[in-house]
Order: C-alpha cells, then sequence, then structure tokens
C-alpha cells in the first residue's frame, strides 16, 4: 500500500514550467535512506507510474519504457537529501510526483510535487502598466496646464487664503470701533 509521511518533505509545492525546458524536484529525508523510489500520479490516467530509484551515489533503475534522457536522480549531498531532475519537457509530463521510500513492506511517499507543464507562459495583461504612465502623464500635463491658465493651483492659493485671512484680522478692530460708534451715536439721539 501507498501512504503519505511527513517524514519525506518535496519542494517545492507546484512547479508551472514551459514546454521543452528542464525542472528539479526535490525531496528531503529526516532520516538517512539508502536512496528514494520516484512516482507519478497521472490525472489523466488515474495511476501511479513507477519513473526510478535513485541511490545516494547517484546511481538510477529505471521503471519500464522510462527515459533516461528526460529523467535523471541528481547526486545526493547527503543521505537525506534526494532530487529528480526533468528534461524535455512535455504535457504529457503533467502530473503530481511523489518520492517514496520502502518501510516496512510499504511505500511512504512525500509530500507531492504538482508539475503543469505549459507551452508559454502567459503575458501579463498590458493594462496593469498603461495606467499607471497614462495617469502621472496626466498629472504632469494637469498641474502645467493649470499653471497655464492660471487656475488654484496650491502655489496660487495658499499665499492668496492667508493675504485674505490677514485681511480679514485686520477688519475685526476697524468693525469693533465702527460699532462702538454706531452705538454712541444712537446713545447721542436718543438722550437728546
Amino acid at each position: 500500500g501507498f501512504c503519505t509521511n511527513p517524514l519525506l518533505t518535496q519542494t517545492p509545492k507546484h512547479i508551472t514550467a514551459q514546454a521543452d525546458n528542464e525542472t528539479q524536484l526535490l525531496c528531503e529525508l529526516q532520516r538517512e535512506h539508502a536512496g528514494v523510489y520516484w512516482y507519478r500520479w497521472s490525472q489523466e490516467k488515474q495511476s501511479f507510474e513507477f519513473l526510478m530509484f535513485s541511490s545516494p551515489m547517484g546511481k538510477a533503475t529505471y521503471g519500464t519504457n522510462i527515459s533516461q534522457e528526460k529523467f535523471s536522480a541528481q547526486g545526493a549531498r547527503t543521505r537525506t537529501s534526494y532530487s529528480l531532475r526533468i528534461s524535455h519537457l512535455h504535457t504529457s509530463d503533467n502530473g503530481i510526483y511523489y518520492c517514496s521510500i520502502s518501510q516496512s513492506s510499504q511505500l511512504l511517499l512525500g509530500t507531492g510535487t504538482w508539475l503543469s507543464v505549459v507551452d508559454a507562459f502567459p503575458l501579463p495583461p498590458k493594462t496593469t502598466q498603461a495606467p499607471l504612465s497614462t495617469k502621472t502623464l496626466w498629472c504632469v500635463t494637469k498641474s502645467k496646464a493649470s499653471i497655464r491658465k492660471g487656475a488654484c493651483s496650491p502655489l496660487v492659493w495658499v499665499p492668496l487664503a492667508t493675504t485674505v485671512l490677514v485681511l480679514l484680522l485686520s477688519l475685526v478692530p476697524v468693525a469693533h470701533r465702527f460699532h462702538r460708534m454706531k452705538r454712541r451715536l444712537w446713545l447721542r439721539i436718543h438722550k437728546q
């Protein structure tokens, strides 16, 4: 039987790669082991396919009809670190790849790496860059136009507002004096 086990950690969890290129899957074990098996789960075929067994020295035993040019084991840095290189990628390579070890007549599977092979990476939408440059250009154009037309840019309205405020404040004593004069005049008229 197969069962997943956290003792085998695979990275990355998901790879999107372009056709005709190559990619590499990593498998880290918590304990030293004499080698790992590599399997692919094909959703299309709904089956596990044995790809190869790789030893710490990089020696490999391949499954039936598995191309040695396509799949290769990288020599392990330690007996706990293994990797699988897949070359000449094609959309038929899509699937979940598992490293596994044999223990007590069971195959313990790693966390899995989902490989998606695409013919070409989608280009980012053109609109993401355009609004930024258009917006910046629009702001520059607007500010130039407003300076040309003499519209209320901050350079104009801040000093203008300050001047108006000073004038209004200087009118307060004048208005107070005028109010006092008006009141005196009213009192004189009523006394007479």
